[in-house]
């Protein structure tokens, strides 16, 4: 099997050195860059991300990757969005205002259930039959986040409950995967399905 190479997207927001540092633990290669010409090396993209949405989408133009990531998901290459890195994959943020998104998973970003913030470890359930994610059932998983990306049903692969109704953490569209959680900070669990993910998804 041949050891696989992660492009890890830097664009100024995000937590690009926990990601490296969990995905290198792993034994794989990674690229962390801002140049697509350094991320076409990679066999899979990883766009990590912390903060407002609206800031991340000002410094992905910035960089000039918001066109880059737009094709490199509708042609297929393996993309996985974390936390905030998830909800950019989405048509659109409420989040201070509307904020378009890369729009490549549809579904709006819009605030927590009640407001607030989900922080802490809690459960993720498989939403679906997606066997790529049954592994990981029930694991728990560290959150940090005040927005959600309301997907539809359809996309949805992990939901998540506080107090009330199930709430999707984890979406899909073909290669196209987002986590609403942060693996790289989740121990044993969040590596776990960061391999899942890697592997499943370089098939």
């Amino acid at each position: 099997m041949s050891r696989k190479t992660i492009g890890i997207v830097d664009y100024g927001v995000g937590n690009q050195a926990s990601v490296w540092r969990a995905l290198h633990k792993l034994d794989y290669r990674c690229r962390v860059s801002s140049d697509p010409k350094a991320l076409d090396q990679s066999d899979i993209l990883f766009l990590p991300g912390v903060g407002a949405f609206p800031a991340a989408m000002e410094q992905l133009h910035k960089h000039d990757l918001v066109e880059y990531l737009q094709q490199e998901g509708r042609r297929g290459k393996p993309f996985v969005g974390l936390c905030l890195g998830m909800q950019l994959l989405a048509e659109q943020s409420q989040e201070h205002g509307l904020t378009a998104g890369l729009g490549l998973i549809p579904g709006n970003v819009v605030p927590f259930p009640g407001g607030g913030w989900h922080i802490g470890w809690n459960a993720i359930e498989a939403a679906n039959t997606d066997g790529l994610f049954a592994e990981c059932d029930g694991m728990a998983m560290y959150f940090n986040h005040s927005f959600i990306f309301d997907a539809p049903s359809e996309y949805r692969v992990y939901a998540a409950r506080t107090d009330g109704d199930p709430f999707p953490v984890g979406v899909r569209r073909g290669n196209l995967v987002g986590m609403q959680f942060h693996p790289e900070k989740s121990q044993d669990a969040g590596r776990a399905l960061l391999r899942t993910l890697v592997e499943g998804l370089c098939r």
